[in-house]
C-alpha cells in the first residue's frame, strides 16, 4: 500500500513538474555539431524537469537576420541565441546580453581558452559561452596528393596551393582541385577573403578608417580567388557555403578544402564520409609575409536581456558548454566528434588527441591568430576574418555580393574591388568615420 501511494505521490509530482515547466526558446545554426546537441538535449530535460526546450535552428545567414532583429529592438523571442565571436563584444557593450555570472562553481571558466575568451569578455565580464572554437586550416585528400606527385608540406603557401589544386583536379571524374566559399556573406565568403587577404598583405582600412580595396594586396587576393575557382573549382561555386563545401568534399568531389578547423570531425567520420580514412590537415597557407590565412571564431550561446527565463536559460548554456557535455558527446559519438576548440582540459586529454587527427592543427590555428594584429600593415580595428565595429554585417555582406558577382563572371575582378571601395566609403561617411 505504502509503496503504491508512493508511486503515485511521484507521478503526481512529475505531472506538476510537466504542466509548471518553464519554457526557453534556443536560436541555433544548421550545422552538425549544434544539431548533435539538440540531439543529446534529453540529457539536460531529464536533469531539469522543470525546464522543457524549443528549438529554432536557422541557416546561417538567417540566423544572424534573425537574432540581430530581435535583439536590436528587445523584441524577446529567443531565450538563448547562437551567435559569434563578432557579435558579442558588441552586443556586451551595448547592454543587449546578460553577464554569465551563474554558471556553476564547477563551470571551469578559467579551462576556457585564453583567445576564446577574451573575445566573448568585454571589461574582463563573459557575455557568452563558447560551444566551439574554430580557426581554418587546410583538408586535403592524401590520396589525390600521393597520386599527383606531391607532398602537404605542414605550413603550405599559396603557391603550392594552387600547383596542388591543379594537379588533383580530374573534371571528368567529377573531382575538383579547390574548394572555397563562395556563397555572399560576412559570415561565409567574406570570412574567407578577409583571412585569405591578411596574408597577401591586404586590409579593409588604414589607420584613419580610409578603405583599402583600390590597393595592389586586394587585386592579388581576389584575382587569385576568382582564377582558382574558375579552373579547379566546382561549378555553382557561388552558392556554395561551408555544409555545401562540405558535402562536396565528404562525397569526395574536392581534393582541396580550406574552412573551418570544426569540419575536421566531420570529414573523418565514418559514418558520414567517403574519404574519412584519406583525409590530411595542414595550416592556412600564407604568402611568406608573416600572417597566415587562418580565422578565429567561436560559436557561443547567450542571452538577451530581453528574456524573461534567464536563470532557466543560464542552466542550459552551463550544460551545453560544460566538461560534462564534451564527455557525453564522447560517450555516444565518440571522441572525435566533441565540440573543439574551447577547453585546455580537452587538449591535454589523450583520448582524444588520439582520435582526432586534426586536434594539434586546430590548437595551433586558434593560438596563432592575432585579431589584435590581423594584418601585415596596422589598422585601427579588431578582428581577423571581420572588424569589430557595428557596421561591418552591412558593409561586410555588401562586399561579399560584389565579390560573389565576380566569382560568377558578371564583375571583373576591378569592377567589384572598385565598387566595394564606393561602397564602402559611402558607409563610412553615413557612420561618421573616423570617430
Amino acid at each position: 500500500m505504502l509503496k503504491k501511494l508512493s508511486l503515485m505521490l511521484a507521478g503526481a509530482m512529475t505531472m506538476s513538474a510537466a504542466v509548471n515547466a518553464e519554457t526557453i526558446t534556443i536560436a541555433t545554426v544548421n550545422n552538425g555539431d549544434m544539431i548533435a546537441m539538440k540531439e543529446l538535449s534529453s540529457d539536460f530535460e531529464a536533469k531539469n524537469p522543470g525546464i522543457d526546450l524549443k528549438w529554432v535552428t536557422l541557416e546561417e545567414n538567417i540566423l544572424r537576420q534573425r537574432v540581430t532583429t530581435d535583439v536590436a529592438t528587445g523584441g524577446g523571442q529567443y531565450d538563448v541565441m547562437t551567435i559569434g565571436t563578432y557579435e558579442v563584444p558588441i552586443w556586451g557593450n551595448q547592454g543587449w546580453l546578460e553577464e554569465l555570472d551563474g554558471l556553476g562553481a564547477d563551470y571551469d571558466v578559467e579551462d576556457l581558452l585564453p583567445a576564446i575568451r577574451s573575445g566573448l569578455s568585454v571589461d574582463n565580464k563573459l557575455y557568452a559561452a563558447p560551444f566551439y572554437g574554430e580557426s581554418s586550416m587546410v583538408m586535403y585528400r592524401t590520396d589525390l596528393m600521393a597520386k599527383a606527385g606531391l607532398e602537404m608540406p605542414k605550413a603550405p603557401t599559396w603557391k603550392f596551393i594552387r600547383e596542388a589544386a591543379k594537379a588533383m583536379t580530374d573534371k571528368d571524374a567529377g573531382v575538383y582541385g579547390i574548394c572555397l566559399r563562395g556563397k555572399a556573406g560576412w559570415g561565409e565568403n567574406i570570412a574567407l577573403l578577409t583571412s585569405m587577404s591578411n596574408s597577401f598583405g591586404a586590409r579593409w582600412f588604414d589607420e584613419n578608417w580610409k578603405p583599402q580595396f583600390d590597393s595592389k594586396a586586394w587585386k592579388d587576393t581576389l584575382e587569385y580567388y576568382v582564377d582558382v575557382m574558375d579552373k579547379y573549382g566546382p561549378p555553382g561555386s557561388s552558392a556554395n557555403g561551408f555544409n555545401e563545401n562540405l558535402a562536396l568534399f565528404q562525397t569526395g568531389k574536392c581534393g582541396i578544402w580550406i574552412d573551418a578547423t570544426v569540419a575536421g570531425g566531420f570529414v573523418t567520420n565514418e559514418k558520414d564520409s567517403e574519404v574519412a580514412d584519406k583525409v590530411g590537415f595542414a595550416l592556412a597557407p600564407d604568402n611568406g609575409l608573416g600572417k597566415r590565412g587562418n580565422w578565429l571564431w567561436a560559436w557561443t550561446l547567450a542571452i538577451p536581456s530581453s528574456s524573461k527565463k534567464s536563470d532557466a536559460a543560464m542552466k542550459f548554456i552551463s550544460w551545453a558548454t560544460s566538461k560534462e557535455y564534451s564527455a557525453l558527446v564522447a560517450e555516444k559519438k565518440g571522441w572525435a566528434n566533441v565540440p573543439p576548440g574551447t577547453r585546455a582540459s580537452l587538449y591535454e586529454n589523450p583520448e582524444y588527441m588520439n582520435a582526432a587527427p586534426f586536434a594539434q592543427i586546430t590548437l595551433d590555428s586558434i593560438n596563432s591568430a592575432d585579431p589584435k594584429n590581423p594584418t601585415v600593415e596596422p589598422v585601427p580595428y579588431v578582428g581577423v576574418q571581420f572588424v569589430a565595429i557595428p557596421e561591418f554585417q552591412g558593409i561586410g555582406t555588401a562586399v561579399g555580393q560584389q565579390f560573389s558577382a565576380a566569382l560568377t563572371g558578371r564583375m571583373t575582378v576591378d569592377q567589384a574591388l572598385q565598387s566595394s571601395q564606393r561602397l564602402v566609403e559611402r558607409a563610412m561617411r553615413k557612420a561618421r568615420y573616423p570617430k
